[in-house]
């Protein structure tokens, strides 16, 4: 019976065992269960985080690109608004240099010529001292002068070659018009100009630039030989102009601070012409 009892207790010693370690296994499986749900809330707690994160980013990025986007189209209306006040302007500076060259060629020039007329008819029907016949010819020589300055003047505010016979023309009787009334050589050297039919509005706007280039080599720089080049390439669509002269030069840093409107409307014509 001892042996028995003994046999009995022993097996259920064992069992009891075995079930402990079942037990056990079972807690270390739950516990193994709850960590890996853990871990797994972690991940998908993280990857939300991480997701939140980039889309914020995104979101931050696209604000951010829509209000350059929103900046840049606001700085090109405004460029563009200058640009269509400056053109007006100049558009209106044009046509009242045209009106103005109108009347002094059709309307003064006319009432000088007719004056010059009179007087001429006059001398054949007067009677006077050789002193006052040397004075009234000098009267005559200085209304012939008049006229003459006149004309050139009524020519530089709007020339009619230009207008009839187009840039590379204009540009080389400016030229030879400067050699003849200034003490400045000029030289002009055109390259594939006449293959290139070029609007009114450039040709005005090229004219005026080399005419105010011209003029403040002329009157500030103290030039005494000019170089103007005018380059037409047709493939490429592209308009060179270069003006050179051996004058005293000017400091390119202060044309930003220039306050001449020489130097400012040259600006303003090559913005117009680089917009166009």
């Amino acid at each position: 019976m001892k042996d028995k009892i003994a046999v009995t207790e022993t097996r259920f010693s064992v069992a009891g065992k075995d079930n402990e370690i079942k037990r056990l296994q079972a807690e270390k499986d739950v516990q193994h269960l709850q960590i890996r749900q853990k871990n797994t809330l972690n991940y998908i707690l993280i990857g939300g985080a991480a997701t939140l994160l980039i889309i914020l980013i995104l979101t931050y990025r696209i604000y951010k690109h829509r209000q350059n986007m929103q900046r840049q189209r606001i700085s090109e209306l405004e460029t563009e608004k200058q640009l269509a006040a400056t053109a007006a302007v100049l558009k209106g500076e044009e046509q009242e240099r045209a009106r103005l060259a109108k009347d002094l060629h059709d309307g003064l020039g006319g009432m000088l010529s007719g004056i010059k007329h009179s007087f001429s008819n006059m001398k054949e029907n007067l009677i006077m001292t050789p002193e006052n016949a040397q004075a009234f010819e000098r009267g005559i020589d200085l209304l012939n002068s008049s006229i003459k300055e006149m004309r050139r003047v009524a020519h530089n505010m709007m020339p009619e070659v230009l207008l009839q016979f187009g840039l590379n023309t204009a540009l080389k009787e400016f030229c030879l018009d400067l050699n003849r009334n200034s003490s400045m050589k000029a030289t002009y050297q055109a390259i594939d100009m006449d293959t290139v039919p070029f609007s009114q509005d450039l040709s005005v706007t090229a004219y005026r630039v080399v005419q105010e280039l011209a003029n403040n080599a002329l009157k500030h720089a103290g030039a005494s030989n000019l170089l103007v080049q005018a380059h037409a390439s047709k493939e490429e669509h592209l308009l060179q102009l270069t003006v050179e002269d051996d004058g005293e030069g000017f400091d390119v840093a202060g044309l930003s601070q220039s306050g001449g409107m020489g130097w400012r409307n040259i600006r303003s014509r090559a913005e117009l012409l680089k917009e166009g």
